[in-house]
């Protein structure tokens, strides 16, 4: 009887017991978060507004750079990216900071990971080096023909990582960027104007000036001919069958092959017309008869 009655009064202490337990916990996880609170409306504020001033930096940035008109579109694209996302790493390592994060080891995690990386891809990332170096430098652009790494032909793109070229016959080369940036490069569309030499032979019994003076006479036809430099005709060599005559003019440089055909074939139908013979290679075989 009396057990039964000491479990009765027992049963309502246990219940109080639960309860106050139950109200220290919530107490103190209240007390946490009352004390977390600054802590994690701060870090969102830092990492909402970080995100948009990264995202807004990167519109001004490649707008300023697509306005200066001197910087490629691939490379201010590069670029303000590079930017956006140095300052989306910033914003969450500060971020995390605010949470009592140590960022110092996080930075060193960070570059040992980075690190670890650009030795892996070494190769690739000298190719990007290079595709930045020649965005910013322009040794040329597209649509310009040039000469590097052992190839040539037309640029059609200049990309971060290759280069791509277009024979004179329409074949596509890709070139590591690379490759061109540490080699001679040769670009012949790089000036506004460019010169020929021609070299016509003549007999050694021709006269050297009536065929210089003919030579001259289909020079001056030619109204794509520059008259600044002057063209220049001079006897340049003497060879073993011919006397070599060299003419030396100057044009805008997309008249260059039409200029160059169209001179050789003038002063080759003149010298026919006038008598001027063009010698070429002989070998005389001599039989002797055997005794």
């Amino acid at each position: 009887m009396q057990d039964g009655i000491q479990a009765a009064t027992g049963a309502p202490e246990a219940q109080d017991n639960n309860i106050d337990m139950a109200v220290t916990f919530f107490e103190g996880l209240a007390a946490k978060a009352a004390a977390y609170l600054p802590s994690v409306i701060g870090a969102l504020i830092v990492l909402v507004l970080g995100l948009w001033v990264a995202g807004r930096v990167k519109k001004v940035a490649a707008a300023a750079m697509s306005r200066s008109g001197r910087i490629d579109e691939t490379l201010s694209g590069f670029l303000s990216s590079l930017l956006h996302y140095g300052l989306i790493a910033l914003v969450l390592i500060t971020t995390l900071g605010i949470f009592g994060v140590p960022t110092t080891s996080f930075a060193a995690i960070i570059g040992a990971a980075g690190l670890a990386i650009g030795l892996a891809l070494q190769g690739t990332l000298g190719h990007v080096a290079s595709g930045v170096m020649m965005l910013g430098f322009r040794p040329f652009d597209v649509g310009d023909y040039v000469e590097a790494a052992g190839v040539a032909g037309t640029v059609k793109h200049i990309g971060l990582f290759t280069t791509e070229l277009a024979t004179p016959d329409n074949k596509q080369i890709i070139v590591p960027n690379g490759n061109i940036f540490d080699d001679v490069i040769t670009n012949y569309s790089g000036y506004d104007t460019r010169r020929i030499d021609l070299v016509f032979g003549i007999s050694y019994e021709d006269d050297i000036d009536k065929a210089m003076a003919l030579i001259k006479s289909e020079v001056e036809k030619e109204s794509r001919v520059n008259g600044d430099p002057e063209p220049l005709f001079e006897v340049d060599s003497l060879g073993d069958s011919s006397v070599n005559i060299l003419c030396r003019v100057w044009m805008n440089r997309a008249d260059y092959f039409g200029v160059k055909w169209a001179l050789t074939k003038a002063v080759k139908q003149r010298f026919d017309a006038e008598g001027i013979s063009i010698p070429y290679p002989c070998r005389s075989v001599y039989m002797e008869k055997a005794a």
